[in-house]
């Protein structure tokens, strides 16, 4: 009697791979019940969750583009004098300049 006893004992069930295996199927299972359903079919747009700040988004881009394309034409440019132009070649220097740069320094 002893030794059916033993052989009934749920450590045992753990020792037979077709138990450990049933067990692994039963929490499966258990873990599908419990998960949340998938949805499958997609929801209906709504305008104003959705598709209008899109829009609204790529208008103000949009209008910002037309702005800087005007704000950047030539024509909104001032022109340079002449007489600005030839006073200030890069690379020329008036002379006596680095000694008036030294006075100035020296003051």
């Amino acid at each position: 009697m002893r030794k059916e006893r033993l052989a009934e004992s749920p450590a045992e069930k753990w020792t037979r791979a077709d138990d450990y295996v049933a067990a692994m199927a039963r929490k499966r299972t258990a873990r599908k019940l419990n998960r949340p359903e998938i949805r499958n079919h997609l929801e209906s747009p709504r305008l104003l969750l959705s598709t209008l700040p899109f829009l609204a988004l790529l208008g103000l881009l949009a209008v910002l583009a037309i702005a800087i394309m005007i704000a950047a034409f030539p024509g909104n440019q001032p022109q340079q004098k002449p007489n600005q132009a030839a006073s200030r070649e890069q690379g020329v220097a008036a002379k006596g300049w680095f000694q008036e740069a030294q006075r100035d320094m020296h003051q």
